[in-house]
């Protein structure tokens, strides 16, 4: 079977080779037919702790690391967009991430 692989952003790089990634999705409401995004956020492993907040990554699905730990970064794909971590920390401030 093959492995999922998910691409988005690096929004926390505190804990020891371990990264949080946000990944968001455009889905078109079941009954509406309107277009909303969904995101959820992934913790991926980093070995070497190269990762840094901004990094816009891909992560491959992979065997347990620990309870929450089922992803495994990759490669980076971009480099410093700070932009989408200032976007999700506003919309976390809301209530809405």
């Amino acid at each position: 079977m093959p492995r999922k692989v998910l691409t988005g952003v690096v929004v926390s790089d505190k804990a020891q080779k371990t990264v949080s990634v946000l990944v968001e999705r455009q889905m078109q409401h079941p009954i509406y037919g309107k277009v909303i995004k969904q995101s959820k956020k992934y913790l991926a492993h980093d070995e070497k702790g190269e990762f840094k907040t901004g990094d816009v990554v891909e992560i491959r699905e992979a065997t347990p690391i620990s309870k929450n730990k089922k992803y495994v970064v990759v490669k980076r794909l971009e480099e410093g967009r700070s932009d989408l971590v200032e976007r999700y920390q506003t919309r976390k401030e809301r209530g809405k991430a």
